[in-house]
Formats: structure tokens, sequence, C-alpha cells
């Protein structure tokens, strides 16, 4: 938790919670980047979750009209999520592609 709010603080992160009654339903995080490429700022989205039992309920649309609201109100290019390419996540990218987004053509390589 410490970690989480330290990321808060600096006004770049944001994470949103949806939630039924008391209960978490979702969240999305969202930060600030830079690059050449985008000419300036865009944010991305590092993580995304809607609980399986509330998903298609327009949960996970409401979460990322308020991320496309955030980019507009700081001025930022555009907005990315990555979505690796599995079979089970047909699903999440063609929701990703309902909602605007569409395949960059690049690849999230990591090290550890």
């Amino acid at each position: 938790m410490p970690r989480a709010r330290s990321w808060l603080k600096d006004g770049l992160n944001a994470v949103l919670l949806a939630h039924e009654g008391v209960e978490p339903v979702g969240f999305r995080a969202l930060y600030q980047r830079y690059a050449l490429y985008t000419e300036g700022a865009y944010g991305t989205i590092p993580e995304f979750y809607v609980r399986s039992a509330h998903r298609s309920n327009g949960i996970g649309t409401a979460l990322l009209s308020e991320a496309k609201r955030v980019r507009l109100a700081k001025g930022w290019r555009g907005l990315e999520v990555t979505t690796p390419p599995l079979p089970q996540l047909e699903r999440t990218l063609a929701f990703y592609q309902r909602e605007g987004f569409s395949i960059s053509g690049r690849r999230k390589l990591k090290i550890e």
C-alpha cells in the first residue's frame, strides 16, 4: 500500500474504483507518459479489471469513458493499453476495439 500511495501523490497516476454498494467490482489505473512518437504526453492504462460476474454490464465502458475524459482534460495526445495476443484475451481485445482503440503493431517485452 505505501508504494501505491506514493504513486498517487505525484498527480501523474490515478486509480478509479468501480463498486456496487461497498463491494469493489472493477478498477482502472492510469498514468502519464511522454514519448517522441506521440509528440508529447499521453496516458497509459497499465491495469484494468472487472470481476467476471460484473462484466458486460457497462462497468468497463464507464471506467474507460473516465480515462478518455482525463485524456481530454490533460491534453494528452492519446491513450495506450496493452493486451497480449493470447487466444483467451480475444474478448478483451474486441472490447477495446469497440471502445475506439486500434492495434498499433507494437509488442510488449520485458526482462526481470
